[in-house]
Formats: C-alpha cells, sequence, structure tokens
C-alpha cells in the first residue's frame, strides 16, 4: 500500500533539508517520528469490520458484523421439475420458496440444487455421487420419480432407490430426519404433452409412485406434501403449464410453494 499526501511531501523535503544542514541526531529523530506515522496510516483494520469473505461452513456467517441474520444451508435433489424446466431461474420452486423464507432472522443460503432433466432414481443416485457436494446441509428436499413412471421402470426399482435416496437426504441432513422434506410427482396427464396419451394409466401409475413415496416417508418420519392436486387444476388453467406443453409455470410452482411455505417455515427454523 503506498501512502502519501502533501504533508509527507513536506516532511521529507524537510529532512532533505536536514541532511543538508548535517544535523544527524535531528535526522535520526525526524526519521523515526516519520517512520511511526507511516506505520499508523498504513496499517490495515484487522477488526470485526473486515469481510472475510463468503463462507461454505454449516452454520457459519458470512463475515459481516452488526447482524443477527442466521444462515441456512439447502440442497434440493430432483429432475426437472426441481430446476424449474422451460421456467426462468427465479422461478424455480426452490429458489421461490427459499426467497419466500428469508426475513430479518435468517437467510435461506446457500441453495444448492442437484438435478437434471430426465433423471430417474438411478441417476439421480449416480449425480449425487459425482457432485462436489459438502458433508452436511441444514435442510433437505427431495421431488424425483416421473422418469421412472414415463420409461415404464418396475416401480420395486423406484421402492428401493426412493428409499436410498431418503436415507442419504437424511444423512446430509445430519441424521435429522425432520429437517428432509419430499414432494409428490405432479400428474403430467393433464398437459398438453399428454395428448393422445392413456391420461388415465398416467394418473393411476404416478398415484401409485406417490403412495410408494408417501409410505417410505412415513416409516423414516419425513415430512410429505402433496402438491399433486395442485397440478392437476392445469386440466383447466392453461397459466399453471410452461411454455414448453409439459412442464409447470412458475405460476404452478407459486402455488407449491404457498401450500407448503408454513410448514417448511418451520423446518427451516426449528
Amino acid at each position: 500500500m503506498i501512502c502519501s499526501n502533501e504533508n509527507n511531501t513536506r516532511r521529507f523535503f524537510s529532512l532533505g533539508c536536514l541532511f543538508s544542514m548535517k544535523r544527524p541526531l535531528i535526522l535520526i529523530q525526524a526519521l523515526f517520528l516519520s517512520s511511526l506515522l507511516l506505520f499508523v496510516a498504513c496499517t490495515p483494520d484487522n477488526g470485526n469490520g473486515v469481510n472475510a469473505g463468503k463462507t461454505d461452513g454449516v452454520g457459519e456467517d458470512d463475515g459481516t458484523s452488526g447482524t443477527d441474520t442466521a444462515r441456512v444451508s439447502y440442497l434440493a435433489l430432483g429432475n426437472s421439475y426441481t430446476i424449474g424446466e422451460s421456467v426462468p431461474e427465479s422461478e424455480r420452486w426452490p429458489l421461490q420458496l427459499a426467497n419466500r423464507l428469508s426475513d430479518e432472522t435468517f437467510v435461506v443460503e446457500p441453495l444448492r440444487i442437484v438435478a437434471r432433466t430426465g433423471w430417474t432414481t438411478q441417476q439421480l443416485l449416480d449425480g449425487i455421487e459425482q457432485a462436489d457436494l459438502r458433508a452436511s446441509y441444514d435442510v433437505v428436499s427431495l421431488l424425483i420419480g416421473v422418469n421412472n413412471q414415463y420409461q415404464g421402470l418396475d416401480i420395486g426399482i423406484y421402492h428401493t432407490q426412493f428409499d436410498s435416496l431418503l436415507r442419504k437426504s437424511i444423512d446430509f441432513a445430519r441424521g435429522r430426519e425432520e429437517k428432509v422434506f419430499v414432494l409428490s410427482i405432479p400428474n403430467y396427464g393433464v398437459t398438453p404433452f399428454a395428448e393422445g396419451r392413456d391420461t388415465a394409466r398416467i394418473r393411476r401409475e404416478i398415484a401409485r409412485y406417490n403412495a410408494v413415496a408417501d409410505s417410505i416417508c412415513q416409516d423414516y418420519g419425513v415430512r410429505f406434501f402433496n402438491i399433486t392436486p395442485i397440478s392437476q387444476r392445469a386440466e383447466d388453467d392453461p397459466s399453471l403449464v410452461a411454455s414448453d406443453g409439459l412442464h409447470p409455470s412458475g405460476r404452478q410452482y407459486r402455488l407449491w410453494v404457498e401450500k407448503i411455505l408454513d410448514s417448511t417455515r418451520t423446518i427451516f427454523t426449528e
């Protein structure tokens, strides 16, 4: 750091005059005082005002002072519904939920999403292994299974792999099942994408998948939120479907968040 100003210039100019006058004792004293002043002026403040930078540790703050705002880390696991396929990033339901929950007492960050369009339960298991994740998070959510149903995979595979995913979710939440929640699979059979398909079969099979997930959640004591009835409103309300004719719109995701908001507030704060 360079600390120079008019006073310093005058000081060094005066020191030059002292050399010319051959007054070594006064010169030494002046140099000492000058060095002391420069050291004080250029020493950085290492107190609470210094921003330590954004951390990635659970339960740690961002280095700022003067605030009691806590940070709650959140891991959202899933597929296209979790990343909000065909809607702006700001309209993804996990981000909408995080924004609605954040207030003056706590903020949901960082939010980490591990999801990809088309993922089955097996692909989500693989994705978790390949992702650079922390050892733990304060809250974990899970929404998975529609691609198992769409691809006609045996529901027994879903039962086994959903169980594994839920156990992993609880492990990420430091073994606290009360910090994990699951959303049901929406019914895409009411969307334009499903026109000409056996929509009754789609509805029936998704109901079976959701029954499996709900049952496993009960076994582990994990909250299960049934948002499927909201998705079925899209049959009479096109605004609930994204521009691709298949996935939920940001408005539908907002309805999901409104349904689970009060219950998840407890999950995030207790």
